[in-house]
């Protein structure tokens, strides 16, 4: 299977597992919670949206090792396909932060 039709694959399955609403609501909480929260109650928040990332990052084989050299922004991608506006959120945001630190760790 190539790697496109992995991630076609991965898109479909969060979709038909989660429906477009619960979608939509899933990034609204976070953007809602990341307002009036602090980090460590924002783990709690975090959680679903977490598990979700794991998956992906399982589906895809996705190790960091592997991808050091040339970032692969696949599981992101996915995400920000799935989850409307997941990418305003400071979630988004720390996930590119901590991935693109430790490549620099990884390539120096």
């Amino acid at each position: 299977m190539d790697f496109k039709m992995k991630n076609e694959d991965i898109l479909k399955t969060l979709k038909d597992t989660y429906p477009r609403d619960i979608r939509k609501q899933i990034s609204k909480n976070i953007l809602q919670q990341e307002k009036v929260c602090n980090l460590i109650e924002m783990k709690e928040h975090y959680l679903i949206i977490n598990q979700i990332m794991s998956y992906v990052l399982k589906e895809l084989d996705w190790k960091l090792v592997q991808n050091s050299s040339s970032w692969d922004e696949s599981p992101l991608t996915i995400m920000k396909e799935v989850f409307p506006k997941i990418e305003d959120t400071k979630w988004y945001k720390e996930q590119k932060v901590l991935i693109s630190s430790s490549i620099d760790v990884v390539i120096n």
